[in-house]
């Protein structure tokens, strides 16, 4: 794996790390010097990924107040700061409107959305001590765009984008930079899919395919680097050109 920046010395947090692109982001950081923590709430598929990055696992349910904030307390503890945050937890329920429950648009938007605001309070009070920090978000093209079946997913993934906008405005003063990215890869979401609609979705990207996880770590990799350090509110696409 090549690394393209030195995060020797700085501390990340990835949530949604047990798997997929949240597994990928923290193999990155882990691979370009950071201490690492991944969060999931999963706490043996965790384990399992904080052993293969040679990272630390904090089982951990982005959708509590406390459990968010030991997590940041450990890591803070351990290493004596926080640099990055990479906030890519997430879940589906997938239903058209008609049939969503409130159960389903709750559980969505607290993970997504919620999970997304609660890491990045918990972190500001250290970044703004430290005078930097680094807030990276997951979001997506379905929250520009909706979905058919994904309106708590849309709302969502919508909602970071504001969040995203609105803590870049507050924290620029601290040294601290928040962005999005919105990713376009192979996940176990895109996996689920039938392969016939998979094979039509994928005609409808310009490059003609589905990125793997691993594609999207030099985009946050960049982001959450001292470099970009005047870079703050963007939304970057990392969709194979589907956002255009």
């Amino acid at each position: 794996m090549s690394v393209s920046f030195d995060f020797t010395g700085r501390t990340a947090i990835v949530t949604g790390a047990a798997r997929g692109i949240g597994l990928e982001i923290a193999r990155h950081l882990r691979h370009a010097g950071a201490r690492v923590y991944l969060l999931d709430h999963d706490a043996e598929e965790v384990a399992k990924a904080a052993a293969d990055v040679g990272a630390d696992g904090v089982p951990t349910d982005v959708t509590s107040t406390e459990a968010v904030q030991a997590a940041v307390r450990r890591a803070v503890d351990d290493t004596g700061r926080i640099d990055i945050v990479v906030n890519n937890a997430g879940i589906l329920r997938d239903r058209v409107l008609w049939k969503l429950t409130d159960e389903d648009w709750d559980a969505v938007l607290a993970v997504h959305l919620g999970g997304t605001f609660r890491l990045t309070r918990a972190a500001v009070a250290h970044f703004r001590a430290q005078q930097y920090g680094r807030v990276v978000n997951v979001t997506s093209y379905t929250g520009l765009r909706g979905n058919v079946g994904q309106a708590n997913y849309a709302a969502a993934k919508a909602g970071i984008i504001g969040f995203t906008k609105t803590a870049a405005k507050e924290l620029a003063g601290f040294g601290v930079t928040v962005n999005a990215v919105s990713p376009n890869a192979e996940t176990r979401m895109v996996s689920s899919i039938p392969p016939e609609k998979k094979q039509e979705l994928a005609a409808a990207i310009p490059m003609g395919r589905f990125a793997a996880p691993s594609e999207m770590c030099a985009a946050v990799a960049f982001l959450a680097s001292a470099e970009a350090g005047y870079i703050t509110g963007t939304v970057l696409p990392v969709d194979g050109g589907i956002s255009m």
